[in-house]
């Protein structure tokens, strides 16, 4: 199974272009994953890279938990699925962000790429520069976290 681990800078160039890290454009390979799906994330102004066979997994898993016979929850799915683009990496490893999703997280050159399990992140690196949470916000909230869950170590 695919897992993305890192923090990457890059930029995109005029046309909305960027290489995808070498490590992640590794594992890509690695696993046969040749096409890629773009949508943006649900609760963050980010990117979203999904391997097309995460992305599937993750629609298959919303369709079940989705009734189709729902009217709000078949625009739910609808949303999800229609907010996405496949995008086929190049020989060379770059793939072309489009200007609408550029537009809609703010990214104007500098990106920067999060690992994030089976997907990867992309965000304007000035959001990225700043942290997500403070560390005794970090803390507090992973201890409330595995506490709740009844996490033993």
């Amino acid at each position: 199974m695919i897992r993305f681990l890192g923090n990457i800078e890059a930029k995109t160039d005029a046309k909305g272009r960027v290489f995808i890290p070498a490590t992640f454009r590794k594992q890509l390979l690695e696993a046969s994953e040749e096409r890629l799906v773009l949508r943006k994330d649900v609760f963050q102004d980010c990117l979203v890279l999904y391997p097309e066979s995460v992305w599937f997994a993750t629609q298959n898993q919303l369709r079940q938990r989705l009734n189709k016979w729902n009217a709000k929850e078949q625009s739910i799915f609808r949303q999800f699925v229609s907010d996405a683009e496949i995008l086929t990496p190049d020989g060379n490893g770059r793939i072309l962000l489009p200007k609408r999703y550029l537009q809609m997280v703010g990214i104007k050159s500098d990106v920067r790429f999060i690992g994030m399990d089976n997907t990867i992140e992309i965000w304007a690196k000035e959001q990225a520069d700043s942290s997500f949470m403070t560390l005794e916000e970090f803390s507090e909230a992973l201890e409330k976290a595995l506490n709740d869950e009844n996490i033993t170590a």
